[in-house]
């Protein structure tokens, strides 16, 4: 009896450990205005890194390096993307992947009712299947940062986007999320 008794106490207390997880990612997303960071972005094995600013709901401005120079940017219902040969492409934010990425709302009404996968005692992962899209969310056990996603772009791509160098609720310019005008 002792046995089961103990046995049902560590699988309790294990199970409000991982509660624990989900709620403290919940309250930091709710804390958190905007986020400026570093990133890595893998698509279909093509690197390419830069900076960016979000500010909730739906806004972010990209500045990529390397020789392309490339900047994405969204004002919350489009998203622009420049490329360094003046070349621009324009999506309808809600045709994109960024929609419920960028929507830290909806992010924690989705991951209340998932289930959490922890990887290698680092990571919490959350998959969200949403309007034909699957997206892999990833947190920071630690600290409950957002630290990355994964999706399938406009054009099937596999996209795997890192973060670094979080810094969250900086003041951020007022014009930074102005659609550029096109030539």
């Amino acid at each position: 009896m002792k046995k089961i008794i103990l046995i049902f106490f560590l699988l309790n207390f294990n199970a409000e450990a991982q509660n624990t997880i989900k709620k403290n990612i919940i309250n930091n997303l709710k804390n958190t205005k905007n986020l400026s960071f570093n990133f890595e972005q893998n698509i279909n094995g093509k690197i390419e890194t830069g900076n960016c600013i979000i500010e909730y709901p739906k806004k972010i401005y990209c500045k990529y390096n390397k020789k392309n120079k490339k900047i994405l940017v969204s004002d919350g219902k489009s998203v622009v993307i420049k490329a360094n040969d003046g070349t621009y492409y324009r999506y309808r934010i809600n045709k994109t992947p960024l929609n419920f990425i960028l929507d830290k709302n909806f992010i924690i009404n989705e991951i209340t009712n998932l289930t959490k996968r922890i990887i290698d005692n680092k990571f919490v992962n959350f998959t969200i299947e949403k309007n034909d899209y699957e997206i892999n969310i990833f947190f920071d056990i630690k600290n409950f940062d957002i630290i990355g996603w994964q999706t399938i772009d406009v054009y099937q791509n596999l996209n795997i986007t890192f973060l670094s160098s979080i810094m969250k609720n900086q003041k951020i310019k007022k014009n930074t999320f102005q659609i550029p005008l096109f030539n």
